[in-house]
């Protein structure tokens, strides 16, 4: 089912109301959920909205001073009862946002109780004992969508700032909330339906006398639209390391030191270290901040030949921890020379089948010294090396350093980096990279002089990909895979 955004939201008056919105047809019920986490705190946040929002909201609280009103966005203190066995459950502020000027469009009403667990869920479930049901994930969200509070890229956008681990990702989520992303597709989506204009008034006025763009210009204008939606297209590696982080892999032989340098890292002893070589058996993942982006410290079990099944399995995770990382710290001891284990553990790094950034890391450094960076050089590895003393702490500031240098280097491989709009998502990617392919069928057609119609066919199946983004066009499959990572209660 494909639909068209609504502009403006429509006022709901029975709850069992089928509403088409946008297109897509839901339920307009009233729905109740925690807007705040789970557990115990100072104050919860419970949400409803709907059209029994404000019903509900004055069946269950009453004001502490008579003839107290509630108006539009003033929170009043009160009292929550339950109208059935007439106890009071907790004192709350209350607060309504009228439609169509909330969230979601719809009337929306919040409790804002004590944190504690027992009475949110008390007054949870007398909330739904007076008409509301409890929300799905994402639906707040998904409602304010559907009513054209929010378009489906700043719905996103919604979830990834909610879910930011770094400044990178907050700055990226809060540009993408304020409608950047928007901008940029719509304004490239406009340049294309107006190159569609074109070629429709030559299929209906091909006989009459007015001035159009040849053939050639058409194809001049595809072309630059190509370079701009195809850099929009490479932002894909810049935004996902923003929003996801930067995996690290610390690799090495036994006994290195992989566990105690993942610790000198975080600053807190998250791996177990002991002298006992293997006592890594699976890969522990822990993050830290560095330039503003998450990096994500994988310790993985040391790369050698075992016998033991457990330990074996670790190693091959090791491997797969390696080849999905987008930085590598090959870690060695310093203080022993170089052996076969060490060797194959170098193959990680300069593997034909793995290309991750590496940095190599000579390791207690706080010992006698054997093996130097021209070691590690000779032995095939072209990289930073930094020694250090993870039981010290000598030389961790210097690999914080190279490290932070080091995602720089693999930020900066994208293109338009430092630019600050950039897409994180795969179904973004995805659409872009439909509308690119669509676009260079349309330039292909555009310089062989092909008909009208045909030029016309790709040109709109650009538009409709890039229209997806946003959800001028999409399906309600689309609208089940975006929502459902949501939270309950966003």
């Amino acid at each position: 089912m494909c639909l068209q955004r609504s502009v403006t939201a429509k006022p709901f008056t029975t709850s069992a109301a089928a509403v088409i919105a946008s297109g897509v047809v839901y339920v307009a019920d009233t729905i109740v959920a925690p807007a705040t986490p789970a557990g115990a705190g100072a104050v919860a946040i419970i949400r409803l909205s709907g059209p029994m929002a404000l019903q509900i909201v004055r069946t269950i609280w009453r004001p502490l001073r008579p003839r107290v009103e509630l108006r539009p966005h003033e929170l009043v203190l009160g009292v929550v009862n339950d109208p059935e066995t007439g106890a009071n459950l907790d004192q709350a502020m209350a607060v309504v946002f009228p439609a169509p000027d909330s969230f979601t469009g719809e009337d929306v009403t919040e409790l804002h109780c004590h944190g504690g667990r027992y009475i949110v869920r008390r007054i949870l479930s007398v909330a739904v004992s007076h008409g509301a049901r409890m929300a799905e994930p994402g639906e707040f969200s998904r409602r304010a969508f559907l009513n054209g509070k929010i378009d489906l890229a700043e719905a996103e956008a919604i979830a990834d700032l909610v879910a930011a681990r770094g400044e990178a990702a907050l700055a990226q989520a809060l540009a993408n909330l304020s409608g950047d992303l928007s901008k940029s597709v719509n304004d490239l989506r406009a340049k294309v339906i107006a190159i569609r204009a074109h070629l429709e008034a030559e299929i209906d006025f091909a006989d009459e006398d007015i001035a159009l763009p040849s053939r050639h210009q058409m194809a001049d204008e595809i072309e630059r639209l190509i370079g701009d939606v195809a850099r929009l297209h490479d932002s894909f590696t810049r935004g996902r390391l923003a929003r996801e982080g930067v995996r690290v892999a610390i690799i090495g032989k036994p006994n290195v030191g992989k566990s105690s340098l993942m610790n000198a890292l975080l600053g807190v002893d998250r791996a177990i270290v002991t002298a006992i070589p293997g006592t890594t058996r699976d890969t522990i993942e822990d993050t830290i901040e560095l330039g503003g982006y998450p990096i994500i410290l994988a310790d993985t079990a040391g790369i050698r030949a075992s016998g033991d099944e457990i330990e074996r399995m670790g190693i091959a995770r090791t491997w797969k921890s390696a080849a999905d990382a987008d930085l590598i710290l090959a870690t060695f001891d310093s203080s022993v020379p170089l052996d076969n284990e060490d060797l194959a553990a170098m193959q990680v790094c300069i593997g034909a089948n793995i290309r991750p950034l590496t940095v190599a890391v000579l390791n207690k450094s706080d010992l006698p010294q054997t093996i130097d960076a021209a070691a590690i050089r000779n032995a095939g590895i072209t990289a930073a090396v930094i020694s250090v003393s993870a039981l010290t702490g000598d030389g961790i500031g210097a690999l914080r350093t190279e490290l932070a240098a080091a995602v720089d280097s693999i930020v900066g491989e994208a293109d338009g980096a430092g630019e600050r709009i950039a897409i994180s998502r795969e179904r973004h990617r995805d659409d872009l990279a439909a509308a690119l392919k669509a676009l260079k069928l349309a330039h292909r057609s555009a310089i062989s002089m092909m008909p009208p119609e045909i030029v016309a066919v790709d040109i709109g199946g650009a538009a409709d990909a890039l229209g997806r983004i946003t959800g001028e066009v999409t399906g309600e499959d689309v609208l089940d895979a975006v929502f459902r990572e949501f939270c309950i209660g966003k």
